[in-house]
């Protein structure tokens, strides 16, 4: 095998997609896109919307050193962080946005749960945001709205998410003659098209064939890819954006603190192409040349000019634009080059 065997396949959708249905893995796009700007929305404009710190976990493998954090405890850490680096007393933050898809077992309001073991006040407002791979993206939008708005001044934008956390599904109903069948959360909550009943990766294979995409130019990038990333880490090029991990003992093993990313230390570069086709025989997408199941948190803290003022440190970057684009939800995998044109479009650029 090329990837240790905890590694597993995913694949995140990167924008929401508008509700329109047609058959399963049909080739060719139903509808055609157009990168008109949406109508103009009449508000202020003049604020300017600050991002004053960010922060992140490792990236945990899947039932790696992080499984013993849910992703509310993984939350906390990099929300207290960023509020640390931003220079902000943590009575100044007036809400927190996170986003959180795969939610079951983990208790109600779990961005509240985030907060509180944050220590921030208990009348910080908390929300949470499912829109699957774009969830943490939409929380920074929406935080940047409401600054926008005038509604905020300083917030707190981020994601979190355990997926080795995840627990299996059962039925409410009379247990039947047999056995029982389990659904696994993972799948059926975040790697499931509930319009056309198949795996997500099917959907990705539908698009490569489209689109020409072979499996050597998928090979190809994320060898490039982790090459990247590993001369990165040995470069120090992520020292000062990840937070190390305390992770509490489990049973008999000692605590343990995690200082940087787990999954790309599993790469076998000598098997990489060599790795069978997930989801179809003849396909293209395998376990190396995907995304991965992982756990982590990231977290930033975003603010008026005005609010800028509470705090010591200099801005790091400001917003200058934002867009979602609908698609039919099939074709996910390509929204982002429409929203890509959408924001340019906006921008007059």
């Amino acid at each position: 095998m090329g990837f240790h065997p905890k590694r597993l396949p995913m694949f995140y959708p990167h924008l929401m997609v508008t509700l329109s249905r047609r058959k399963p893995l049909e080739s060719g796009p139903a509808v055609s896109y157009t990168t008109s700007p949406p109508a103009p929305v009449q508000m202020e404009k003049s604020k300017e919307v600050l991002i004053m710190s960010g922060v992140r976990t490792p990236v945990g493998s899947f039932a790696g050193t992080l499984s013993p954090l849910r992703a509310p405890r993984l939350g906390a850490i990099v929300i207290k962080e960023a509020v640390k680096r931003g220079g902000f007393a943590r009575e100044h933050i007036q809400e927190v946005i996170m986003g959180n898809v795969l939610q079951a077992g983990i208790g109600q309001f779990p961005v509240c749960q985030a907060i509180v073991h944050a220590d921030l006040p208990l009348t910080t407002v908390g929300t949470a945001v499912n829109k699957v791979g774009a969830s943490g993206m939409k929380s920074i939008m929406m935080c940047a709205q409401s600054i926008k708005f005038g509604c905020n001044d300083i917030m707190v934008a981020g994601g979190m998410e355990s997926s080795s956390n995840v627990p299996y599904y059962l039925k409410r109903e009379s247990t039947p003659f047999g056995g029982v069948h389990l659904d696994d959360g993972i799948v059926k909550d975040g790697l499931t098209d509930v319009f056309n009943k198949v795996h997500v990766g099917l959907c990705c294979e539908k698009v490569s064939e489209h689109m020409g995409i072979s499996r050597a130019r998928q090979d190809d990038y994320a060898l490039m890819s982790y090459k990247r990333r590993t001369e990165a880490a040995a470069n120090g090029a992520f020292k000062y954006e990840i937070i190390p991990v305390e992770v509490p003992k489990k049973g008999r093993k000692l605590e343990t603190i995690l200082k940087e990313d787990e999954e790309y230390k599993q790469v076998e570069f000598e098997n990489f192409k060599k790795m069978k086709p997930v989801y179809l025989k003849e396909g293209t997408i395998t376990a190396a040349n995907g995304a991965g199941v992982c756990d982590g948190a990231a977290a930033m803290v975003v603010c008026s000019e005005e609010g800028a003022k509470k705090s010591s440190k200099k801005p790091l970057a400001r917003i200058v634009e934002y867009a979602d684009r609908g698609i039919d939800p099939i074709d996910f995998a390509i929204a982002p080059s429409f929203v890509i044109r959408l924001v340019l479009v906006i921008q007059r650029l």
